[in-house]
């Protein structure tokens, strides 16, 4: 009899774990169903974290979401990117024109020949720069011309290891880092191109 009553007894005990099992992996299935429908993404996976919470879900969506953002909005940040990637040549070349006998004797500082004629050339590259990058006009070649117009002013003005250690070798290292940043950009702009806003588009 006892022998019995134990073996029902195991059979009820598995049968109200199994209930319960089900029940978890039903709530399970409709909230996972539910954030599916709130992202419009059918094909989004379930993931759990340690602890079998919905952290990671959070995450997986937040990174779809900065995803989504970042293609349906490229063309208007290329063009933000654009803007921003000019603007210092912009603000140099209008310091070069506004003071152009304080850019001969900055070029004439750095034994430079001809520094007039460097000045000049200067402010016809830098602006050729800022229209092509800012309108979008041929902006891969453009692009290609920043990055070796760059590299060259690097060379030639920003050599901070021949500087003598203190404020000047601390400036000029720092020129060196935003020229290789502004290098990095010029490379990005050549891959992607102009975007829709640009008159490479429009052509």
């Amino acid at each position: 009899m006892q022998v019995v009553l134990a073996r029902q007894l195991r059979a009820v005990t598995k049968r109200a774990s199994f209930a319960a099992s089900t029940g978890r992996l039903e709530r399970f299935v409709r909230s996972t169903n539910h954030d599916r429908f709130a992202l419009g993404n059918k094909n989004v996976q379930p993931v759990l974290d340690s602890k079998g919470g919905g952290s990671a879900m959070k995450s997986n969506s937040v990174s779809l979401a900065v995803d989504e953002f970042a293609t349906g909005q490229a063309d208007a940040l290329i063009l933000i990117g654009r803007i921003l990637l000019a603007w210092v040549f912009v603000g140099s070349a209008y310091g070069a024109i506004s003071n152009f006998n304080g850019s001969v004797g900055y070029f004439r500082s750095l034994n430079l020949p001809a520094p007039e004629l460097f000045t000049m050339t200067n402010i016809v590259l830098e602006v050729l720069i800022s229209v092509g990058l800012i309108l979008g006009v041929g902006t891969r070649y453009c692009a290609i011309l920043t990055f070796v117009f760059v590299l060259a002013a690097t060379a030639i003005a920003h050599r901070y290891w021949e500087y003598p250690a203190g404020a000047q070798q601390i400036g000029q290292y720092n020129h060196f880092l935003k020229n290789v940043s502004i290098m990095g950009g010029a490379m990005l702009i050549f891959v992607t191109g102009a975007g829709r806003f640009s008159f490479d588009r429009a052509s």
